[in-house]
């Protein structure tokens, strides 16, 4: 029984952070950024080309023990973040903006175009083959012995995963409530006529929710590549536990967002020990379907 809780935190830990940033992408963009989730195969991608720069300037990986990786993986991910934010700018200005004025359908329908270029941009750099950032082996360290609900193990790269997700979440949310730039983020989330009349740029808070979403989806890419692997379809296979998770915390909610991303992310966990990996997707959304019928907003909508 723990086990597959502390299965199920890893997983929604990694969903979380993805979801904030498509949160905000409703909730600011107005639109279902269906490229969303390639953000993060490019973050993670473009992290493992900056790891391998990084390791061959340093002479190695240098591991920081007891986690499989140091300080090369840590630059590496910033790198990717930067990058990635720089192509999230690029496609708006090329793509998004171009189409705003024509309504969320189309930018909707761009964004299915998008992410097809960018999954299968991916897969002609770097091919098919699955792919690690490290060929070191870890084993799962006993927290709870086995007489205590089943026990429970977790590696020190998913206790990693699970501290840095969480003190990302908590600076998101910090910087979202007590920035000035956070500040003027809510409010276009809330009212943006009323937003602009006040003074705030829509622009550079479209701008700043581009480049926060492309940020986040970096690191949730590159954690996914962590405790799993690497894989060109690594943005589609998360791309509607991403939904699920923004839909059952409610649209516009942080908070939602992390929640629902652990209820994923738990419910993916209980499916795979129960009925199957390949039924995971349907137990999240069996769960999503359950508590939309009791709030139909979500748990955490935010309100206008």
């Amino acid at each position: 029984m723990l086990q597959i809780l502390t299965d199920g935190l890893v997983i929604g830990s990694v969903v979380s952070l993805g979801a904030i940033g498509l949160t905000l992408c409703f909730s600011i963009l107005r639109f279902a950024n269906f490229a969303h989730g390639e953000l993060l195969a490019w973050g993670a991608y473009v992290a493992l080309s900056a790891l391998a720069v990084f390791t061959a300037l340093a002479g190695g990986a240098m591991p920081i023990a007891p986690i499989s990786f140091g300080w090369p993986l840590l630059a590496a991910l910033a790198v990717a973040a930067a990058a990635v934010s720089l192509l999230v700018l690029a496609l708006d200005g090329a793509l998004f903006r171009r189409l705003r004025k024509q309504g969320a359908i189309t930018l909707v329908i761009a964004s299915f175009g998008a992410a097809l270029a960018l999954r299968n941009g991916l897969l002609f750099i770097y091919g098919g083959v699955p792919q690690y950032y490290s060929q070191e082996l870890q084993i799962a360290v006993a927290i709870v012995p086995r007489s205590v609900w089943g026990g429970m193990r977790i590696t020190p790269d998913q206790l990693f995963v699970l501290g840095l997700a969480a003190a990302t979440v908590v600076g998101v949310h910090a910087f979202l409530a007590r920035s000035t730039l956070g500040r003027a983020m809510r409010a276009t989330s809330m009212n943006p006529q009323l937003a602009r009349v006040a003074g705030i740029d829509p622009e550079r808070i479209l701008r700043a929710t581009w480049v926060i979403g492309a940020v986040l989806a970096t690191v949730a890419g590159v954690f996914a590549g962590l405790t799993v692997q690497l894989r060109p379809t690594l943005g589609l296979d998360l791309l509607l536990p991403l939904f699920a998770a923004v839909i059952l915390g409610g649209i516009g909610s942080v908070w939602g967002a992390v929640l629902g991303g652990l209820i994923v992310g738990v419910a993916e966990s209980v499916a795979v020990h129960v009925v199957g990996a390949e039924y995971r997707a349907a137990a999240a959304f069996a769960v999503l379907i359950a508590i939309l019928l009791v709030r139909p907003t979500g748990l955490f909508a935010e309100k206008a």
